[in-house]
């Protein structure tokens, strides 16, 4: 049979029918969302070449842990965050593995997967995103080394794009469209809702065809134009709706790492408007050390062959980001959410799907946590390998139940974190 092809460009997805190759259909079975609780939020934070892990990690397990050299820049706040250590996926592939960090799983293993790679982020959103604005903002690099971190994928198999200046978030989340925009969003809904009556009319009369085998295939595709319906019903809802009071002017773009501190507040400020629940922020190829009066860039710095000199300029970048990191979390914890905290109900998870940017190992990733009502002040080695090693996508599976997504599998887990 001949494909057919539909672009709908403002919703940013191609729908094509799929080829009927009579493949073995996997079921999936839809998470239901949990029930009685405030609005849970979660952010991920992850940067493209890890962290100097032996200046990260203490040795001391449990609350009475020691300060290294880049915990420093946290300890006033060490009893709203955990320390991680032994969390990875077990993949490898260095920097081209990076993009697992939030799934758990290589881009170019997820074809037979039920849920592909998609990320804990697109994860969450597509359970409760959709009582927001947004249903999740993915802010950061665009590209750098090898494509950036690439930080945030749907279960489709697409990497989502991010906002990659304050500019452009500042505009996303405060700025509303002019009534001949609104307008031509209205018509092309319109069109957009007429395509998809049209592609499902033809998946219907298919699927009186095919055998049972491509009756699952054709779910699978069903379910994909199910999620572009909501997308499309998500952007109706809003299209004439007031967007929240801008707290200050437009600001000025600078470069990726003066800029940090702003992407940040503006991150915040989403949460604390509900303008979105779930939030990524990438740290990649485009953080210029040359901004905190470092000769080197910092990909090459990366491979730094235990040059002191070279892990002492690590370590002032990477301190840089760690302390921004602990300067949102402690602007959470100062923002009202009824009668708790926003901290109180965001996690907030912060790392790398780098372990070692210098070996480029994919393992024994920096994994720090925060917030999320969860008990924290400590720090939590577990093992790194044999039958008892923890993958991170149990914290993953931990998390989402915390969200209220009722799943008891994520990516690659093998249970809940405990």
């Amino acid at each position: 049979m001949n494909r057919r092809h539909f672009l709908l460009s403002s919703i940013g997805t191609t729908l094509a029918l799929p080829s009927m190759s009579s493949l073995i259909a996997k079921d999936a079975v839809k998470a239901a969302k949990g029930a009685g609780m405030g609005a849970r939020r979660f952010v991920a934070i992850g940067n493209l070449l890890g962290y100097q892990t032996k200046s990260l990690f203490p040795t001391t397990q449990g609350r009475n842990y020691e300060k290294t050299t880049l915990l420093e820049p946290l300890w006033d706040i060490r009893d709203k965050m955990t320390v991680f250590r032994g969390l990875d996926h077990g993949v490898k592939g260095g920097h081209f593995a990076v993009h697992s960090f939030l799934s758990g799983v290589l881009h170019s293993e997820a074809q037979n997967r039920p849920d592909g790679n998609v990320t804990i982020d697109q994860f969450l959103a597509d359970e409760v995103g959709f009582e927001t604005r947004f249903p999740s903002l993915t802010v950061g690099s665009e590209g750098g080394i090898h494509g950036g971190c690439q930080i945030a994928w749907t279960k489709s198999g697409v990497r989502v794009p991010p906002v990659t200046n304050p500019a452009e978030l500042f505009e996303k989340l405060f700025i509303s469209d002019s009534p001949e925009r609104q307008a031509r969003r209205a018509q092309e809904n319109k069109v957009q809702a007429s395509i998809l009556d049209s592609v499902l009319d033809e998946a219907n009369r298919l699927s009186k065809k095919v055998n049972q085998e491509d009756k699952a295939k054709l779910d699978e595709y069903l379910t994909s134009v199910r999620d572009v319906e909501k997308r499309l019903e998500l952007r109706q809802r809003w299209t004439n709706q007031p967007k929240p009071k801008a707290p200050f002017d437009k600001p000025a773009n600078r470069n990726a790492v003066e800029d940090i501190p702003l992407m940040y507040d503006l991150i915040a400020l989403a949460l604390q408007t509900d303008s979105t629940r779930i939030a990524t922020f990438e740290i990649g190829g485009d953080f210029s050390p040359q901004h905190l009066g470092i000769k080197k860039d910092w990909h090459g710095l990366s491979h730094h062959g235990n040059d002191p000199e070279a892990i002492a300029d690590l370590i002032t970048l990477e301190k840089y980001q760690i302390e921004h990191f602990g300067k949102f979390v402690t602007r959470l914890a100062k923002m009202n959410d009824g009668e708790r905290t926003l901290l109180d109900s965001t996690t907030v998870l912060f790392g790398s799907g780098m372990g070692d940017g210098n070996s480029h190992k994919n393992t024994d990733l920096p994994i720090l946590l925060a917030g999320g009502g969860y008990k924290h002040g400590e720090f939590r080695e577990v093992p790194r390998e044999g039958i008892n090693k923890v993958p991170l996508c149990n914290l993953f599976v931990d998390i989402a139940q915390k969200m209220g997504v009722e799943t008891d599998s994520f990516g690659s887990s093998t249970g809940r974190f405990a």
